[in-house]
């Protein structure tokens, strides 16, 4: 069997370029459930280090990835920089795998399908050493270790980051409509069960907002129950415990709070009815959902409905009619909700458009998309 060190060395025939500035610091847990919001970041984690199945993997209780490194690893518990690949994202002639034998490193057939997205996982780091145990706890060690802190009580530091607007995180927990993010240290986690609203210096009552970063530079402490779910990590706050704090002294902090890393861009994921769904009831209303929060204030004016071909029974209405209709952004569960003043007329055709300039939280824009169904006689 090849020894450990052996591996190491062969593991790698090309480095990642390290950025330092953007690596966000996250867990297995995280890249398991996200692989696609954390491919091609730089990124940074806690994990064991060992060989399985003649191939060297990054190991907790949450799972296992692949891992390609140049030179040795500590044994116990490793801190690990590098990037995330998710090879089903990558095509076969992705200049980042020359250099690579795809059979031996991947396991992938290179004559046979490619794998599918989230199918095949591997970190390319830039460096593993030897992990340091943190005095306390802080958003950036809970991130780093969540079974060290699971449901124990904390109390952390953090930049406000309202619903996501930074782009911290992959997906929201959905607790509450109040939910936000803390962020610090290159680490961000969900805080939940507390409005955001607290006193200020003077003692004057604030409310900051989960929808603007106007509010983004203020720093908070909170405390509460740490929890994780479907590979996400919030805080269960207590009432009372959110107040205004000044941000911590280490360089890497104040860092974090001005270099932003940006999202992937938000997409459609879901949407009631289908697309080219066929007897669609008349009284229909329609529902999309986004992978990512939207900036709900550039929604307006940019959602258009109406009918697609001729009228129904040969009225000949024009095409793309125009249909009054309502919305209803739902930041929480990230849905838009598309209420109609009347029933669609039978038989037609009714197309749903997204226009240019919806964008999520982080400015990131969300591509024109069409959504097109059939209405059925009733």
């Amino acid at each position: 069997m090849l020894t450990r060190t052996l591996l190491l060395t062969l593991a790698v025939a090309a480095t990642v370029v390290a950025q330092p500035a953007a690596r966000q610091a996250t867990n297995l847990a995280a890249l398991l459930a996200y692989p696609g919001y954390y491919h091609g970041r730089p990124i940074l984690i806690l994990g064991k280090v060992e060989v399985a199945d003649g191939q060297l993997r990054v190991s907790n209780d949450a799972g296992t990835v692949r891992l390609l490194v140049k030179g040795n690893a500590p044994d116990g518990i490793d801190e690990i920089r590098g990037e995330l690949w998710d090879l089903g994202r990558m095509k076969p002639d992705d200049p980042r795998l020359l250099g690579y034998d795809l059979r031996a490193t991947f396991h992938i057939d290179p004559d046979g399908p490619w794998p599918r997205q989230g199918e095949v996982l591997a970190i390319v780091a830039t460096s593993v050493s030897a992990a340091s145990v943190p005095t306390a706890p802080s958003i950036r060690s809970i991130v780093l270790d969540p079974s060290r802190y699971l449901d124990e009580r904390v109390t952390v530091v953090g930049q406000f980051s309202g619903r996501n607007l930074l782009g911290d995180l992959a997906d929201a927990p959905a607790k509450s409509r109040y939910d936000f993010v803390l962020r610090a240290a290159g680490g961000a986690l969900w805080v939940t069960n507390v409005r955001p609203r607290l006193k200020d210096v003077s003692g004057k009552d604030i409310e900051l907002g989960l929808d603007a970063r106007i509010d983004t530079t203020r720093w908070l402490s909170v405390r509460g129950t740490v929890r994780q779910g479907r590979g996400l990590l919030w805080i269960d706050a207590e009432a009372g415990s959110l107040a205004l704090t000044k941000p911590p002294g280490d360089t890497e902090a104040a860092e974090d709070a001005i270099r932003v890393p940006a999202g992937p861009p938000p997409e459609v994921v879901f949407s009631a009815p289908t697309q080219d769904e066929t007897e669609v009831p008349a009284a229909t209303s329609v529902r999309i959902q986004f992978s990512r929060d939207l900036d709900s204030a550039s929604l307006k004016g940019r959602i258009r409905v109406g009918y697609a071909g001729p009228g129904a029974a040969g009225r000949g209405a024009p095409d793309t009619a125009t249909t009054a209709f309502t919305t209803e952004y739902r930041g929480a569960s990230r849905v838009l909700e598309i209420r109609f003043t009347k029933p669609f007329e039978p038989f037609r055709t009714v197309t749903v458009d997204l226009l240019e300039g919806i964008a999520g939280t982080d400015g990131q824009a969300l591509k024109p998309w069409t959504l097109a169904f059939s209405v059925g006689g009733s």
